[in-house]
């Protein structure tokens, strides 16, 4: 036999002798490329999914709401100050997405520059509310208002109570309980819970 030859048979046996490489680790009950899928779906949350409370199910809504939503979760906490002055540096932001704004009740006005942060500014010409029936009127003038009496809103819309009180729905739980975010609710912007009818509510109106 060639050295060639012996080289050669000496080289395949200890190819041979080598461990063999492990397989990638799987998944119980999945296979490798499953496992890997599932951890880069899972490893980061879509950035446009809106943030839920405790125990809320998640719910479609128009993208224009979904953005108002977002812009109102990041607001939560801010406070009047001094408390009953309908005023804060912050709160004055609000009032200069609605025209002709002055210091008042400004639940309209957080809704309408939640709207208009959206792109989706309230009114026929952008120019937002500072009172509740006029976002209702609105709301039926474009066919956007749904009467509460239709069925349960989409994280988004905003609720209307009459002309007195306006937020924007966050979730709705599963027996129907209707999350809110709220300005100018106990001097601040702050979380609410309501009742399947939204205690009373008139309606809802869909951005977008």
């Amino acid at each position: 036999m060639s050295v060639e030859a012996v080289m050669a048979r000496i080289e395949a046996l200890h190819g041979a002798l080598q461990p063999a490489a492990p397989p990638p680790p799987v998944a119980p009950g999945g296979s490798s490329s499953f496992a890997t899928t599932l951890a880069q779906q899972t490893a980061a949350p879509l950035a446009t999914a809106a943030a839920l409370p405790p125990g809320a199910t998640a719910q479609a809504g128009s993208s224009a709401g979904l953005r108002a939503l977002q812009a109102a979760q990041a607001e939560v906490g801010v406070t009047e100050q001094p408390p009953g002055s309908n005023d804060s540096p912050r709160i004055a932001q609000y009032r200069q997405a609605t025209a002709g704004s002055g210091v008042g009740p400004w639940c309209a006005y957080f809704v309408s520059w939640a709207a208009q942060q959206a792109g989706a500014p309230l009114g026929e010409a952008g120019q937002g509310f500072g009172a509740v029936a006029s976002a209702w009127d609105w709301g039926q003038r474009t066919g956007r208002a749904v009467p509460a009496s239709s069925g349960p809103p989409n994280p988004g819309d905003l609720i209307v109570w009459n002309g007195t009180h306006i937020g924007i729905v966050e979730s709705v739980d599963a027996d129907g309980k209707i999350h809110t975010i709220e300005g100018n609710s106990s001097n601040m912007v702050t979380r609410r819970v309501h009742g399947p009818d939204g205690d009373g509510a008139t309606g809802w109106v869909r951005l977008g």
